[in-house]
């Protein structure tokens, strides 16, 4: 083999194992930002969660209060929705009810 295909060769294989060092570098660094926005979007989920459970919490609270008339609020809105919750509770405990009287017959 002559020195010049040699040489051709030697460039060729240093081309190619350049090419592959630069796509495993592009593949680490996207790795890296696909991690990091999973991290992020881990935590925003937690985030989001536990806002979620602050305004249930919240809520529970001032239905409380309302009902045990600690807190008064003229807010049709409002009365609706304790309305709504009081209905909605009624409801499971019948269905409740029927599912354990199910379960004994």
């Amino acid at each position: 083999m002559s020195e010049e295909n040699k040489d051709k060769e030697n460039l060729s294989e240093q081309d190619w194992k350049k090419r592959f060092n630069e796509l495993v570098q592009s593949c680490q660094t996207e790795l890296k930002r696909t991690t990091q926005i999973g991290m992020k979007m881990f935590s925003a989920s937690q985030s989001n969660v536990q806002l979620k459970e602050s305004y249930e919490a919240l809520g529970r609270m001032t239905k409380e209060a309302m009902d045990k008339g600690e807190l008064t609020w003229d807010h049709t809105e409002a009365t609706d929705l304790v309305d709504k919750i009081q209905t909605l509770q009624k409801e499971l405990e019948e269905l409740e009810e029927d599912v354990q009287n199910i379960k004994k017959s």
